[in-house]
Order: C-alpha cells, then structure tokens, then sequence
C-alpha cells in the first residue's frame, strides 16, 4: 500500500516524478511527467498510484500534448471508450467539453446512466475564458467514510436508478439552437441502469458514495421520499471538506478516478467568453456493491460505448 497520502510531497520511481499533495481528502499535483504516448512503465505505475491516492491529479505545462497524444497518453492508463454514449457529434475519439454548447454546472460523476461507468477522465485544457472556467472535484470515498454507522448502513442497503433523460446541461435555460440541438442528441437514445448506492473501489476495495444528478430514484422509495434521501447523502458529498477546486491554466491535463468522485464545471465565466477542453473517458468495470450485486440494466445496451474492464 503506497504511503503517498500520508506525506505532504513524495518522490516516486523515476525520481524527476514527484506528487504534491493539496487537500487533506482529495487532490494533487505531478510534476516531472511529460504526457504522451511514450512513457516508461515506472512512470505510468507512478501515476496509477498517485490516482488511486489522491482521486483527482493534475498536469501543469502540457503545451505540448494535442489530441492525438492524449489518446495516445490514455491507452496507458487503459481502454478508451468512445466520445460518449449518445453525443457522436463532438468528437470521434475525444468529447468536447464546449462551452457553446452548454455548460455541465452541477455535481456528476462521468456516465452513470449506463451499466459500465467509466474508471477515469482525462481532460486537456484548450480555450480557456479571462477569468473563471473552473472545476471542482468531490470524494466519494471520503463522504461515505465521514458517515455516522446508521447512514453507513442505510446507504449499504439502497440501489438507485441513473438516467439520461436528465441532461446537466438543462440547468441552465437553452440559449440558442446549438444548446437545444445537443440537450436532443444527449438524450436521443434512453438509457437508465440501477446501481448500488455504495460501490466497492475494485482496486483500492474502498466504498464510495455513486449518486449525482443522474440519478432519478431511489429503488423502493416514493419520488419525494428519494429526493429528501439522495439529498443526505448528496450534500454529504459536496461538503467543502471533501473537495478541492482547480484554477485552470492553459496547458494543464486533469485525470480523476470516475469510481471514487464527482465533480461540477463552475459556470464562473462570461457568456461571451469561451471555454474549450477535450476529455478522454476510460472504460471501467460494473459497480457491485457491499452485498456483491452487481449493478444492473432497466433499459438500454451501452456495448457500442465501452468495453466492460475485468477487475484485476
């Protein structure tokens, strides 16, 4: 077990690689990494641990990586799924994360809609606004931790149902026919899957919390007894302990494990101003939670997407 998380800055194999821790709970910066296809197997392994650590790490002065290296960077670190389950106009190999768009200003972990979430992101800044643009990322592992036993054991019990038919970018109002055009293309093909409200990390064996605005009931309970429920446990997650946020500059690459956060694009920017970055997803495996039942599907087939990743 790496003692990363315990030390305020570690220096790892190769030694020109150093993580920096910068919250108690969640986040750090890597140093020393140029990004791109063509990095030794100490240095992914190196990344690999500073992400299963720390949930969310990031890249400064990444100038030099265009889309193609941040394809080729990713196969490192895994399978990349497809753009996205629905939205096939933005992309055939990154998603574009676009501003004109639409802009994703509530709290979501990546993909929940379908059976296979997502393992991590990886997202490479492009056009960023004057001021603003930033992101801010939430420990799941953390809130589920910080629970009293009886919510622990509450949250244990419960499953809830994600959809696509809730679009994070509906809330805000639709601006013009390019937000209408892509709020259509994200929810064209209906997807909704159950999962367990506690899922268990398959490489850390952590539990985490797996919500987010995705989620449109909780099985067994009435629609205001699931809103009064999921909001427990949601604002458990999004207390400001449990986050840390990123002032973007151009050039940096953020990666977070989609198993163990959620995070919310702050729209603290100018309507004028544009904000461009490209984000690569990587296939992850089926949540099972505490009771070993793995998630399931109520309605749609995710196969085109992703590749289901067998837990090592």
């Amino acid at each position: 077990m790496s003692t990363i998380s315990t030390i305020e800055s570690a220096t790892l194999a190769p030694a020109t690689v150093t993580v920096t821790k910068l919250g108690k709970h969640i986040g750090a910066r890597v140093d020393g990494v140029r990004l791109g296809g063509r990095l030794d197997s100490e240095t992914v392994a190196a990344i690999r641990e500073a992400l299963n650590t720390h949930k969310v790490i990031f890249f400064r002065g990444q100038q030099h990586l265009d889309e193609e290296g941040q394809y080729a960077f990713a196969e490192l670190l895994g399978a990349p799924t497809t753009p996205h389950p629905t939205v096939t106009s933005h992309g055939t190999r990154t998603l574009a994360i676009d501003s004109n768009w639409g802009r994703a200003n509530s709290w979501h972990t990546d993909v929940t809609f379908v059976d296979r979430v997502p393992k991590a992101s990886i997202l490479r800044a492009v056009t960023l606004p004057a001021y603003g643009g930033t992101t801010t990322w939430a420990s799941t592992v953390a809130a589920y931790e910080a629970l009293p036993e009886s919510l622990r054991l509450l949250a244990e019990s419960l499953r809830a149902r994600h959809t696509n038919q809730y679009d994070y970018a509906a809330t805000e109002p639709a601006r013009d026919e390019k937000v209408t055009a892509y709020r259509a293309e994200f929810e064209g093909t209906r997807y909704e899957t159950e999962h367990p409200v506690v899922r268990v990390h398959p490489e850390t064996g952590e539990k985490a919390l797996l919500l987010g605005h995705f989620v449109t009931q909780l099985v067994g309970l009435s629609k205001t007894e699931s809103q009064a429920v999921f909001r427990i446990f949601q604002d458990r997650i999004t207390r400001l302990e449990h986050t840390i946020r990123w002032d973007w500059q151009l050039g940096d690459v953020a990666i977070w494990d989609n198993r163990a956060t959620q995070h919310y694009g702050v729209d603290d920017y100018d309507a004028a101003d544009h904000r461009y970055l490209t984000r690569i997803t990587l296939a992850g495996d089926i949540p099972v939670g505490v009771d070993g039942r793995p998630s399931t599907v109520v309605e749609g087939d995710a196969s085109h997407y992703s590749i289901v990743e067998q837990a090592a």
